[in-house]
Protein backbone atom coordinates (compact mmCIF):
# COMPACT_ATOMS: atom_id res chain seq x y z
CA UNK A 1 0.00 0.00 0.00
CA UNK A 2 1.13 3.65 -0.74
CA UNK A 3 2.19 6.21 1.49
CA UNK A 4 0.87 9.53 1.77
CA UNK A 5 2.86 12.45 2.70
CA UNK A 6 1.00 15.37 3.93
CA UNK A 7 3.12 18.26 4.39
CA UNK A 8 3.77 20.86 7.40
CA UNK A 9 1.12 23.52 5.48
CA UNK A 10 -2.05 20.85 5.35
CA UNK A 11 -1.21 19.78 9.16
CA UNK A 12 -1.49 23.27 9.86
CA UNK A 13 -4.97 23.66 7.38
CA UNK A 14 -6.15 20.48 9.06
CA UNK A 15 -5.91 22.30 12.76
CA UNK A 16 -7.56 25.58 11.31
CA UNK A 17 -10.53 23.36 10.39
CA UNK A 18 -10.56 21.53 13.21
CA UNK A 19 -9.88 24.33 16.08
CA UNK A 20 -12.35 26.47 13.51
CA UNK A 21 -15.45 23.67 14.30
CA UNK A 22 -14.50 23.60 17.93
CA UNK A 23 -14.83 27.16 19.04
CA UNK A 24 -17.25 27.76 16.80
CA UNK A 25 -15.26 30.77 14.71
CA UNK A 26 -14.30 31.32 11.42
CA UNK A 27 -11.33 29.92 9.96
CA UNK A 28 -9.55 33.32 9.56
CA UNK A 29 -9.41 33.77 12.89
CA UNK A 30 -7.58 30.93 13.72
CA UNK A 31 -3.64 30.65 14.19
CA UNK A 32 -1.52 27.77 14.44
CA UNK A 33 1.92 26.98 15.15
CA UNK A 34 3.48 23.42 15.12
CA UNK A 35 6.47 22.34 17.36
CA UNK A 36 8.37 19.63 17.95
CA UNK A 37 10.53 19.28 21.13
CA UNK A 38 13.06 16.30 22.07
CA UNK A 39 11.12 15.84 25.58
CA UNK A 40 7.69 16.23 24.65
CA UNK A 41 7.33 15.14 21.14
CA UNK A 42 4.74 17.16 18.80
CA UNK A 43 2.56 19.97 19.61
CA UNK A 44 0.69 23.07 18.80
CA UNK A 45 -0.17 26.19 20.14
CA UNK A 46 -3.74 27.43 18.69
CA UNK A 47 -4.58 31.29 19.30
CA UNK A 48 -8.04 32.39 18.77
CA UNK A 49 -9.34 36.05 19.81
CA UNK A 50 -6.18 36.68 21.86
CA UNK A 51 -6.35 33.37 23.67
CA UNK A 52 -3.84 30.54 23.73
CA UNK A 53 -4.60 26.86 23.58
CA UNK A 54 -1.66 23.77 23.54
CA UNK A 55 -2.58 21.03 21.42
CA UNK A 56 -0.96 17.61 21.77
CA UNK A 57 -0.48 15.08 20.04
CA UNK A 58 -3.65 13.45 19.74
CA UNK A 59 -5.15 16.50 19.02
CA UNK A 60 -3.02 16.84 15.81
CA UNK A 61 -3.90 13.50 15.01
CA UNK A 62 -7.39 14.01 15.39
CA UNK A 63 -7.28 17.10 13.25
CA UNK A 64 -5.31 14.78 10.46
CA UNK A 65 -8.32 12.49 10.66
CA UNK A 66 -11.03 14.84 9.85
CA UNK A 67 -8.66 16.41 6.84
CA UNK A 68 -8.58 12.75 6.01
CA UNK A 69 -11.80 11.84 5.53
CA UNK A 70 -13.62 15.33 4.12
CA UNK A 71 -10.47 16.49 2.15
CA UNK A 72 -8.61 13.92 0.71
CA UNK A 73 -11.34 11.04 0.69
CA UNK A 74 -9.16 8.98 2.50
CA UNK A 75 -9.48 6.15 5.42
CA UNK A 76 -9.93 8.59 8.64
CA UNK A 77 -8.27 5.65 10.77
CA UNK A 78 -5.26 4.60 8.46
CA UNK A 79 -2.08 4.51 10.26
CA UNK A 80 -0.82 8.15 10.33
CA UNK A 81 2.91 9.08 12.26
CA UNK A 82 4.01 12.34 12.60
CA UNK A 83 7.62 12.64 11.83
CA UNK A 84 10.32 15.49 12.14
CA UNK A 85 11.94 16.15 8.53
CA UNK A 86 14.89 17.78 8.03
CA UNK A 87 14.14 19.53 4.90
CA UNK A 88 10.39 19.47 5.40
CA UNK A 89 9.31 20.62 8.82
CA UNK A 90 7.27 18.17 10.77
CA UNK A 91 4.87 16.22 7.99
CA UNK A 92 2.21 13.39 9.04
CA UNK A 93 2.94 10.29 6.74
CA UNK A 94 -0.16 8.14 6.50
CA UNK A 95 0.12 4.22 5.96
Amino acid sequence: MEQLIIPEQDIVNALCVYISRKKQVKLEEVEIELMYDDDYGFSAESHVGGRMQVLITANIIEALRLWLEEFLNRDPYAGINLVLDEEQGIIAVVQ
